[in-house]
């Protein structure tokens, strides 16, 4: 008797809750823009589905010429959008200015727009097979999306069959102040297992705070693993039972930072992914080996995302004679135009320098 063959496991789905907005990127010549697609939760979408991993996003996308580009390029990369609802209100805008460093800043054009108008319906539709929730940036602290949002992160939490990751991404003339973004930010910090934030945003959070009182506040509150990134000096790591450690950052021909830190965050899920280290269980029982390629990793995707003009993190190259948990290369990834270092608006690339994310 012939023995059945089992099918082939799939891969976990990450699935991505947040917004999904239009980034309006400042080129050389004064009032001269480019559109493309942006917003934080977006950008870790794009980036998981270009490192090759099934990623699901739960946008709001509107009706319109902009809500159908976001969607288009989505698709295009392969993510899942069926659990995205078609909107009838307008794309969020984000008008982007950079300064002599590449840095970004950003102004919002929000109100009534898609992103923030999430029901309770819309957000109980995350896919049944979701391994990792990945949640967020400015839908995370918005009313109404925040509580529906929320809603549906202390559930999975709470069943235990999902890591739930959180990047507070924030942004302060949205926030107000220190002490409103505290209480929200901690809020999202006690539903998640992984906790990933700049040093920018934790010192606007907590001033005058180290930076490693914060994490342990954040453990405190839950967390297993909090990430902060420090720009040119790379990642700190601090884990509930591994300690802590910091990792360094790589060199880099900076063109601007935009979508860096998103594509820090699809590196390291990507990563603790393709190490096992996906369920809340795994994360706990991670040692600082794991957790320290996971973060080479995503300091690798975000150097490469720097040398790029807006969010446009590299793809993963096949790699079959590598087992699956081996660090990444810059050889690994690739952009089909391979022009990294070379600004496409046609100017010159910025010195080099080491960003972290």
């Amino acid at each position: 008797m012939t023995e059945a063959v089992r099918p082939a496991a799939q891969p976990p789905v990450v699935t991505v809750i947040g917004e999904a907005l239009i980034d309006l990127v400042q080129l050389d010549a004064p009032g001269d823009y480019r559109a493309r697609p942006g917003g934080s939760p977006f950008n870790v979408a794009i980036g998981l589905a270009r490192l090759g991993h099934r990623t699901a996003l739960m946008a709001r996308l509107a009706d319109n010429t902009f809500g159908r580009l976001l969607r288009a390029h989505a698709a295009a990369e392969g993510v899942d959008l069926t659990r995205a609802p078609a909107a009838a209100e307008p794309t969020t805008l984000a008008v982007v200015s950079m300064d002599a460093e590449g840095r970004a800043s950003y102004d919002f054009y929000l109100e009534g727009t898609a992103d923030w108008q999430w029901s309770e319906a819309e957000t109980a539709l995350v896919p049944r097979d979701t391994a990792v929730l990945h949640f967020g940036s400015v839908a995370s602290w918005t009313s109404p999306a925040d509580r529906h949002i929320h809603t549906v992160a202390r559930r999975l939490r709470a069943e235990g069959t999902a890591l739930i990751s959180y990047d507070p991404n924030i942004r302060p003339a949205l926030l107000g102040d220190p002490e409103r973004g505290r209480q929200a930010v901690e809020r999202s910090v006690g539903t998640a297992h992984l906790v990933k934030a700049s040093r920018e945003d934790v010192e606007w959070l907590y001033p005058d705070t180290p930076i490693e009182k914060t994490a342990a506040r954040w453990l405190e509150l839950g967390a297993l693993l909090v990430v902060i990134t420090d720009g040119p000096d790379g990642a700190h790591v601090f884990h509930a039972g591994a300690g802590s450690l910091s990792r360094p950052g790589r060199k880099a021909a900076v063109v601007d930072t935009v979508g860096a830190g998103d594509a820090f965050t699809a590196g390291l899920l990507g990563a603790l992914t393709r190490h096992g280290l996906h369920s809340p269980r795994a994360l706990a029982a991670a040692g600082p080996g794991a957790l320290a390629v996971a973060v080479d990793d995503a300091i690798l995707v975000s150097a490469l995302t720097c040398e790029r003009l807006g969010a446009d993190p590299p793809t993963a190259l096949p790699r079959p004679t590598s087992p699956a948990q081996s660090p990444l290369e810059a050889t690994d990834l690739t952009f089909p135009d391979d022009t990294r270092g070379t600004p496409t608006d046609g100017s010159a690339p910025r010195p080099t320098q080491p960003p972290g994310s």
